[in-house]
């Protein structure tokens, strides 16, 4: 199980980033119109800078969904791999068995 502080920021960073969404774009379409002057570019970078760090999608990492695991995380499934196995194991993932050969 992942600290629970660690769950929380990313929680955080993640409502930061749904928030800033829109302003984000809008700031980043300005910077990068070559058609407008330069000036005008550079204003929309500063802007652009003083918005939080973690409102930017990079910042974002995937975690389990169950433990808050950061490591060896299965995209399709928002689970780790530890917590995949064990609910394969018992049966609780439809179409997924266990290989043996």
């Amino acid at each position: 199980m992942a600290k629970k502080s660690m769950v929380q920021r990313e929680l955080k960073r993640q409502k930061l980033v749904k928030q800033y969404a829109g302003r984000r774009a809008r700031l980043k379409d300005i910077a990068s119109n070559t058609d407008l002057p330069m000036e005008e570019r550079f204003k929309a970078r500063l802007k652009l800078a003083e918005l939080p760090r973690n409102s930017s999608p990079t910042r974002l990492h995937n975690r389990c969904q169950l433990t808050g695991r950061p490591h060896a995380y299965y995209r399709k499934l928002k689970l780790s791999r530890i917590m995949l196995r064990d609910l394969a194991s018992y049966g609780q993932i439809p179409g997924m068995v266990k290989s043996s050969w």
